[in-house]
């Protein structure tokens, strides 16, 4: 079964269900209250004929009995011995004279039924004029009473299967209404798998139901898919692209250790030495091209609160010891900041390797605050960024001079990956460079 037929069934069998429920509580409850009020106030009536009988017990009997007779009914008295006196009933009630009396040792109010028919018995013990104990009952007719619960039997029957049209129409409105959007996102998903296009649904702006929060996470989901294969074809594109040279390089120097390398040592040193730089190579970019294909939610970030002049002051120390060039570090400390602490290392690595890479001189870092900022600047004194160059510089494999940066072994992605991160962080990278004098990079952070 379809959902939608299933929406139409279990939404019409529910609202039919509570419909008839509400319905026959309904019915009972007035059944139960329009006989309790007749019982009630047959008790009264009783009362006021049995005071009344007592008050005049001189008056001849059958005379008495007409006077106090119910209008719709019958009234008897009837001996503690069985034994009844004649009987008075209304014009319409005859056949009740026929019923059998029975006499009650206490109050007695019941619904009876005789002849096809429902009354009303009450029977009250008096003490009669001659001290004897009697009961004098009274039996009023119900069927004013049935035939008003009859008409309102048919009346809340009639109401429910007309109520019951909207409760259907209702049911298919409802589940036209729940499947428009999965119908629409059912086709979406087929057009992209045959045209292998991502497309988005196209959702109501004026609602906020389930139903467009659905339609939404399906959009942001297709967002994420397009995102994660615009980065697969970018990293394949870009893997192929940038591994070429170095696979290149690497198969002719291979064929010339093949051709020559037993005979010439000093060609073999030289080829050993390129195909193991060329290998470092691979796997440095190897790596960067994967981190750069990762969305930054699978980065596992944690910020916390770190001291950024210890932090800066233990990076420069290792960079310093790694690659034997001078790093200074100047300004303030301690400079308390909110950050991801292997993130930020990797930040400042990026830079301070661009400065290695670029200069020859010694690098500076500085740190300061401003107002609820602080900052890390970096510092060399290298050849520099051309002015028109500066805004494509964090681009993807952009260099500013590829033979020279094939050479110094830059890869054109570590400024990418640095923009990344930054973002990743909560980081703002400013980068001001001077031909011929050297650059200057500038991360903000938020200080605590």
């Amino acid at each position: 079964m379809k959902l939608k037929s299933k929406i139409h069934l279990y939404s019409s069998l529910l609202f039919a269900v509570l419909l008839i429920v509400m319905n026959v509580s309904i019915y009972f409850l007035f059944n139960y209250m329009s006989l309790n009020s007749e019982i009630e106030q047959a008790k009264i009536e009783t009362t006021a004929i049995a005071r009344g009988l007592q008050d005049n017990a001189t008056m001849p009997l059958s005379d008495l009995l007409r006077a106090y007779a119910p209008i719709d009914g019958m009234l008897q008295i009837v001996a503690q011995n069985g034994g009844s006196y004649p009987p008075v009933t209304s014009p319409s009630q005859t056949e009740l004279s026929n019923k059998p009396a029975m006499y009650y040792a206490h109050k007695k109010s019941e619904i009876v039924k005789y002849d096809g028919q429902s009354y009303v018995l009450i029977s009250m013990p008096v003490i009669w004029y001659n001290g004897e104990v009697v009961n004098i009952q009274t039996t009023e007719s119900l069927q004013d009473t049935i035939s008003t619960l009859r008409s309102l039997r048919f009346v809340l029957i009639g109401v429910t299967l007309l109520a019951l049209i909207p409760v259907i129409i209702s049911g298919r409105l409802l589940g036209e209404l729940i499947m428009k959007p999965i119908r629409s996102m059912t086709t979406t998903m087929r057009d992209i798998q045959q045209s292998g296009q991502f497309k988005q649904l196209t959702l109501a702006t004026n609602s906020k139901d389930e139903l467009v929060e659905m339609g939404e996470t399906f959009n942001r989901m297709i967002e994420l898919l397009q995102s994660n294969f615009a980065k697969q074809e970018s990293f394949v594109s870009n893997a192929s692209h940038e591994l070429r040279t170095p696979l290149t390089v690497i198969e002719s120097y291979a064929n010339l250790l093949k051709r020559k390398g037993l005979e010439r040592p000093d060609l073999f040193l030289e080829s050993i030495e390129a195909i193991h730089s060329e290998a470092i190579r691979m796997r440095e970019m190897t790596e960067q091209l994967l981190l750069l294909a990762k969305n930054k939610e699978q980065w596992k970030m944690k910020k916390e609160k770190l001291d950024a002049a210890e932090l800066t002051a233990n990076t420069a120390a290792a960079f310093q010891n790694a690659y034997s060039r001078d790093v200074y570090v100047e300004g303030e400390a301690p400079l308390v900041i909110s950050s991801d602490e292997q993130l930020l290392k990797q930040l400042l690595y990026i830079f301070l390797d661009n400065a290695r890479k670029y200069s020859d001189e010694s690098i500076t870092i500085t740190l300061g605050s401003t107002n609820r900022n602080g900052w890390i600047r970096i510092t060399d004194r290298g050849i520099g960024i051309p002015k028109q160059e500066l805004s494509k510089v964090f681009d993807r494999f952009y260099r500013i001079d590829q033979a020279r940066s094939r050479q110094s072994g830059g890869l054109g992605l570590g400024l990418s990956l640095a923009k990344q991160i930054a973002e990743a962080i909560g980081a703002h990278i400013a980068m001001d460079s001077l031909e011929g004098v050297g650059t200057t990079v500038t991360i903000t952070l938020d200080t605590i």
